[in-house]
């Protein structure tokens, strides 16, 4: 059985992208704001959250906030950021965040943060 990956970006491009890289080891899911990942999230169980940082209405901080809230604090998240803010990376990480990558992502440098994030679970 394949591990679920969900992917969270409001840019719609990043989400297409990352899942024509991840679709053929992983199944994935794609959700477009925080509010959507956090209703998802919510009723269905996810191996790894890949989570955008800048997202409108609710960022990638406060949906990781909000997740561990609740029960789903231990699934594993790697941040996305296409800003260069180190500020936003080490919040992230201080928060419990396994790792970061920054967009536009290479390819195997995706696959491979995720293979690393799965084991750590």
């Amino acid at each position: 059985m394949k591990k679920r990956i969900l992917v969270v970006d409001d840019d719609t491009m990043n989400l297409k992208r990352a899942e024509r890289i991840l679709k053929d080891k992983y199944e994935v899911v794609l959700a477009q704001s925080g509010k959507e990942a956090l209703d998802f999230i919510i009723c269905q169980e996810f191996d790894l959250v890949l989570l955008d940082i800048a997202m409108p209405e609710m960022d990638g901080i406060e949906t990781f906030k909000r997740m561990k809230e609740f029960a789903w604090g231990n699934i594993p998240v790697i941040f996305l950021t296409a800003s260069g803010d180190e500020s936003d990376v080490r919040n992230a990480i201080k928060l419990g965040a396994i790792n970061y990558l920054k967009k536009p992502f290479p390819t195997q440098e995706l696959l491979n943060r995720v293979a690393t994030g799965l084991e750590k679970k």
